[in-house]
């Protein structure tokens, strides 16, 4: 059984898979994946994963007992899969079992080593991967705080993007130019005119903000809340309300002010709420998949109005962000029936 077991990999891994399996080199893998219907699965552990892993590549570890079950919960058969591991012999098992599955994989030759080697660039952020009403995948980075990454069809939107705050990022070294940079508001946890200023590549990026960012940035498309605009030629981005209602909390974030915004990619609505309280216009948010809700004290919500507020709007995937030092543990458990990611956002 070992000898059988040796046998399989080392024919995947030198390309002879019969079930269709693509072991590909460095080049030809690269190319799979930035096609645009292609999700990239890291099947490391999390620690390495941790330590580095292919930019918008999300983690399902091949040693868990559940790989399959992970993998078959989150992607669609139709979505064709690019997987990878350190050397490439996890991978290529876990490509044969995805291809027997029902999946159209591409297996990284040579792995993380072979693409490090090659000088290719990698990330230590945190990627989630969801998927549009066609099949499309939608890759959020997960940068920091307040501040994400999304790309859609090969095009990215930045959404809040900072430099300083927390752990240092580069965008001038870390990040292609971005299609579209939203600004939810002003303050220096959201708006860095230097983080975008690297992300922009003049004449094509599109900056969309509220009043107050455009006249400070001296430029940008500016929406206030109810507005509704279209960007990247197929994605409707809407403004909606982002304040404080709390007596004494007023002065940070006021009505009327700020945005919050749902994109709608291919069906798929995300909800990046920016700052703001859990006010009664969520009422008005529907179909929501996934939701980012701010959770400190007292800029944003307690966790109290952010339970509040997930009932509300009742998405799919909640992931608390924004939220510093507050205590989340206890989030999971207060909403039975979504889906709460905690996850390094803080």
């Amino acid at each position: 059984m070992k000898f059988m077991s040796l046998l399989t990999t080392l024919l995947s891994l030198l390309g002879c898979s019969g079930r269709g399996v693509a072991n590909q080199a460095v080049a030809e893998f690269e190319a799979a994946a930035a096609k645009p219907e292609v999700a990239v699965i890291d099947v490391r552990t999390p620690e390495e994963y941790a330590e580095g892993h292919l930019p918008w590549a999300s983690n399902v570890d091949w040693k868990s007992p559940d790989f399959l079950q992970q993998v078959e919960a989150a992607y669609p058969k139709q979505a064709p899969l690019a997987v990878y591991c350190r050397s490439g012999r996890r991978s290529a098992e876990a490509a044969e079992a995805l291809t027997n599955a029902g999946y159209t994989v591409s297996n990284l030759r040579g792995g993380y080593l072979a693409w490090t080697a090659a000088g290719k660039p990698t990330t230590t952020y945190a990627v989630e991967t969801f998927f549009t009403r066609g099949g499309l995948p939608v890759a959020i980075t997960l940068i920091k705080h307040g501040t994400l990454a999304l790309r859609y069809r090969g095009r990215t939107v930045h959404v809040d993007p900072v430099g300083g705050y927390g752990k240092p990022t580069d965008y001038a070294t870390e990040f292609p130019k971005a299609d579209v940079v939203i600004v939810t508001h002003e303050h220096g946890d959201h708006f860095d005119k230097k983080a975008i200023a690297d992300l922009m590549d003049k004449g094509t990026t599109q900056i969309v903000t509220n009043a107050r960012c455009a006249e400070m940035l001296g430029y940008g498309t500016v929406m206030a809340n109810g507005d509704t605009a279209t960007i990247l030629g197929d994605v409707r981005l809407d403004a909606v309300p982002a304040y404080n209602y709390t007596e004494g909390r007023t002065q940070f974030h006021p009505k009327g002010r700020d945005n919050g915004f749902v994109l709608t990619m291919d069906g798929l609505r995300i909800y990046i709420a920016g700052d703001t309280e859990d006010i009664p216009e969520m009422a008005e948010l529907k179909d929501i998949d996934v939701a980012f809700l701010p959770v400190n004290q007292p800029y944003t919500m307690t966790v109290e109005q952010c339970v509040r507020a997930a009932k509300t709007i009742s998405p799919r995937v909640l992931v608390p962000y924004h939220f510093s030092q507050t205590d989340l543990s206890a989030l999971p458990g207060l909403l039975p029936g979504i889906d709460v990611r905690l996850r390094q956002m803080q």
